[in-house]
């Protein structure tokens, strides 16, 4: 039986991630992302939204700062995932306040 070793935050990505989901918009983008089997997108994640590509760009690049999402660049395409184990850490850290 192996152990999981549990990520933990610091404050200041404790406060990233809280400024980076305190956005409904942000809040609704990394729902999509979660939702995808493996990566998302850009294309997958606007569609849907009434937002526009700059401001779609503006919030994954802070979804990114705060470490939300992995980032995989192919060419001009740029496709994102969903960390789980730092919401997970975040959660884990919420839950300890």
């Amino acid at each position: 039986m192996t152990a999981t070793k549990r990520m933990t935050l610091t404050d200041r990505q404790l406060t990233l991630i809280a400024r980076a989901l305190a956005d409904p918009r942000r809040y609704d983008i990394l729902q999509k992302i979660g939702k995808c089997s493996a990566s998302c997108a850009c294309g997958d994640i606007r569609s849907g939204l009434p937002i526009s590509p700059a401001t779609l760009s503006h919030h994954m690049k802070e979804l990114e700062n705060a470490g939300l999402v992995d980032v995989r660049r192919e060419g001009k395409f740029v496709n994102y995932t969903l960390r789980r184990d730092v919401l997970q850490a975040y959660l884990d850290r919420l839950s300890k306040i």
